[in-house]
């Protein structure tokens, strides 16, 4: 058994066991699940993309909205394991947008982070429709996920692209990987066949361009940052070159290291509807003004 193979039996026994707690823990009450939704139409060979959508049941008012982008070193994942954090989310009067997005080898990460930014377009443009605030929008993201969340999010080019300014309100990166993959790529010299190299090709421009690290300015959206202390060694490294580059522009940032988390938890703890990052990411988006200022207390 190869180790991308154990780690695929590994997600599936946590998130059996995830379903199972949540069963017991009633959190398929009180929310309402729109699946399947086309949020972007394919051109060769990228197929149509589509995104899931929870709301609370019985909504008082337009809610906060959260859009998640799943990891998957780029390569894998879907939207439909992730569906008991939607259920989750609801319970905190948040409507949740969990999306799709192609992948690698289709798609480089040019195309990944084009496609995210069309579903937050999408979101912006039809949210409301859902019980939404098209006017609070946050995003996040874990490892792969979190790398294209902070991308669109920091690069204005992906939203120039659509033709509109930066909708997004606060950014919540969940041990993202990639954060500054020209580094990696530098110092890892992989092959040409490697799957990283499909995904941001052998350019070492693109590496640069692919890099939220090299993007970082005034005017970002606010985030909040959570890695695992036992996380991947390239994980925890270009965390801590992001954090300490953010010293320039945003130096409230928050920064929180979970030193007994490894990667694949940093994600899977959030199945767990009584996770304490709930409410911490909660009042995160809480504290985030109408013009996307943190609230000073």
């Amino acid at each position: 058994m190869n180790s991308q193979t154990r780690v695929s039996l590994i997600i599936i026994l946590i998130l059996f066991g995830a379903f199972l707690l949540t069963l017991s823990g009633c959190t398929f009450l009180g929310n309402k699940a729109h699946k399947n939704i086309t949020y972007a139409k394919g051109s060769g060979a990228i197929s149509d993309q589509q995104l899931n959508i929870f709301e609370p049941k019985k909504p008082t008012g337009p809610k906060d909205v959260l859009v998640f982008i799943h990891g998957g070193n780029w390569n894998s994942g879907k939207k439909s394991q992730y569906s008991l954090m939607g259920r989750n989310w609801t319970k905190k009067d948040i409507v949740y947008v969990i999306i799709d997005y192609p992948l690698s080898p289709a798609a480089t990460y040019k195309e990944m982070a084009e496609y995210s930014a069309k579903s937050v377009k999408w979101v912006k443009e039809n949210i409301q429709n859902y019980g939404g605030n098209p006017d609070r929008i946050f995003i996040s993201g874990h490892s792969a996920g979190g790398h294209l969340a902070a991308l669109i999010s920091i690069d204005d080019q992906y939203f120039q692209k659509l033709g509109m300014a930066n909708p997004i309100k606060g950014l919540i990166l969940i041990d993202a990987a990639g954060l500054d993959m020209y580094g990696y790529l530098l110092e890892e010299k992989f092959p040409k066949d490697n799957t990283y190299l499909k995904t941001f090709t052998t350019d070492q421009k693109n590496w640069k361009d692919a890099s939220p690290l090299y993007h970082l300015h005034k005017g970002m959206p606010p985030m909040t940052i959570f890695r695992g202390g036992k996380s991947y060694p390239s994980i925890i490294s270009s965390n801590e070159k992001f954090i300490k580059a953010m010293q320039e522009f945003a130096p409230e940032t928050s920064y929180v290291v979970l030193k007994s988390k490894k990667h694949i938890p940093m994600i899977t703890q959030f199945f767990n509807p009584w996770n304490k990052r709930y409410n911490q990411i909660h009042r995160f988006m809480e504290s985030i003004d109408s013009k996307g200022n943190i609230i000073k207390n």
